[in-house]
């Protein structure tokens, strides 16, 4: 009686891994293995060798395991060594690191990123060399360029200002290396005159289906008075970063298949992350193929699936733990209107240079003022009298806030020490706040009442079960309709 079970878990393990292998998403890297029986080799799931047929592979869950069948570890990955030793990170994955270290803007010293590499800037140089064909100053030197013409082609800001915003020292340097990498100049590649404005303007594509009623009625539900403000076809908000001050407009484009954004910084230096931590906020990256392939594998019919389903998550990892807290046991419009007034108590007001330029943007908050969302060391500090709540809830708030006083990326086990947190606040500060695509908050009330209606198995649709969680909640309410 007992075989049937066994092997069905063993199947939809092996599902699980296979659609993880085939992704290759580094957040599986270390949880199990990949053996390929063609060759003798087993390998990390995110190796860099040519995928196998499904056919030829076989999984384990310990490289011992692997070893022990007589495979042999693959010379490329390493996956006999320790996780996290230098022979675990290999080469590849000290390149990878590399080009994202050079691809930062503002940009650091090759000999910095190499010490934070901990290899010497001989060493970096021919492992780029060897992958890339390039130098890691050439290869920055390109990148750099790449996002000035992006900047010259797509917003209003003056040629001095992009200049300053890439790291130049003067429009001479920019005019040299555009005209180096881009084979034209700057004014050859802004085709017009236009009146020079402190607002970046650029359009972040997608891969379509995009189901912006449904980011946008997530969001409306969610925003904060005088923080956020969502319309039919906009979602705007304050926010700060790494302590500049700002405010962006995204407005959708069905036609065009993106979003046109409107950004204004109190300092450009950190324009490259903030445009980054937007795309990664309206979940600009998803692939909603996948998604819909690893729903229907769950159980749900193509009917029940929202098309284009995406993960509207927080502009922090902070915000949305305080969010969290604020929203346990209580419904999401009672959980606004506490968080609201934590933003309008505790928040820091817009300085006025923003704020005069973008009041239009935002709806009126507190005396017509505009928030960003409070600092971790404000809200620590505050006794938080004026939110309407249970003292241990507040108490749980502040020593979160703690938390990030003392840890700009506390762990998950100190995060579930604090009293009155508990796996659901935690699962859902991963989904929203860390955007992780495989969470399924199975504690959730909503998700587990939906499930018991309808033949789910949550495990099918790893590694995208946050996108399953979502699934649910929306399919509720048509389930209490019918």
């Amino acid at each position: 009686m007992s075989a049937q079970p066994a092997s069905h878990a063993h199947s939809i393990e092996n599902a699980m891994y296979t659609k993880a292998r085939l992704s290759r998403d580094p957040r599986f890297d270390g949880t199990f293995f990949v053996a390929v029986k063609t060759t003798g080799i087993f390998c990390r799931p995110i190796c860099p060798a040519k995928l196998p047929k499904e056919e030829n592979v076989s999984y384990y869950q310990h490289a011992t395991a692997a070893m022990a069948d007589g495979y042999r570890p693959c010379l490329r990955c390493r996956p006999d060594s320790a996780p996290q030793s230098a022979a675990w990170l290999g080469v590849n994955a000290t390149v990878n690191r590399a080009i994202s270290l050079l691809s930062a803007i503002p940009v650091e010293s090759i000999s910095v990123i190499a010490a934070r590499l901990g290899i010497s800037e001989r060493y970096l140089n021919k492992l780029l060399v060897e992958e890339l064909g390039m130098s890691p100053k050439q290869f920055q030197s390109m990148n750099r360029a790449l996002f000035a013409k992006q900047l010259i082609q797509q917003s209003h800001l003056s040629m001095t200002d992009i200049a300053f915003t890439v790291g130049y020292q003067s429009l001479r340097q920019l005019q040299r290396a555009v005209e180096q990498y881009c084979n034209t100049t700057p004014s050859k590649l802004r085709k017009q005159n236009v009146v020079v404005q402190k607002d970046v303007q650029l359009f972040l594509s997608y891969r379509p289906p995009y189901n912006w009623e449904y980011v946008r009625q997530f969001l409306l539900t969610r925003a904060i008075d005088g923080m956020e403000k969502v319309t039919d076809d906009t979602y705007s908000r304050w926010f700060e970063w790494e302590g500049e001050s700002g405010h962006f407009s995204a407005k959708h484009d069905a036609e065009r298949r993106g979003f046109a954004v409107t950004l204004r910084l109190t300092n450009l230096r950190v324009l490259h992350r903030v445009i980054e931590n937007i795309k990664a906020m309206l979940d600009l990256h998803a692939d909603p193929a996948l998604i819909s392939d690893s729903l229907q594998k769950a159980g749900l019919l193509q009917k029940q699936l929202t098309q284009g389903l995406r993960l509207p998550s927080a502009w922090s990892v902070f915000e949305s733990g305080c969010r969290a807290i604020v929203g346990q046991q209580v419904s999401v419009k009672a959980a606004i209107g506490q968080v609201t007034l934590l933003v309008h108590h505790l928040g820091n007001p817009v300085s006025a240079s923003l704020n005069e330029q973008s009041n239009s943007e935002i709806g009126k908050g507190k005396e017509n003022a505009q928030f960003n969302f409070p600092l971790p060391d404000v809200v620590a500090n505050s006794d938080l009298a004026f939110l309407r709540m249970p003292a241990a809830r507040k108490a749980a708030i502040k020593q979160f806030a703690q938390l990030f006083c003392q840890h700009s990326t506390p762990s998950h086990d100190e995060i579930l020490a604090i009293k009155g947190i508990g796996p659901w606040t935690l699962d859902y500060l991963q989904m929203r706040g860390e955007r992780n695509p495989d969470i399924y908050l199975g504690g959730d009330l909503i998700v587990r009442k939906t499930a018991e209606r309808l033949p789910i198995f949550p495990e099918q649709a790893a590694p995208w079960r946050s996108y399953l969680t979502l699934q649910l909640w929306q399919l509720s309410d048509l389930i209490e309709q019918s």
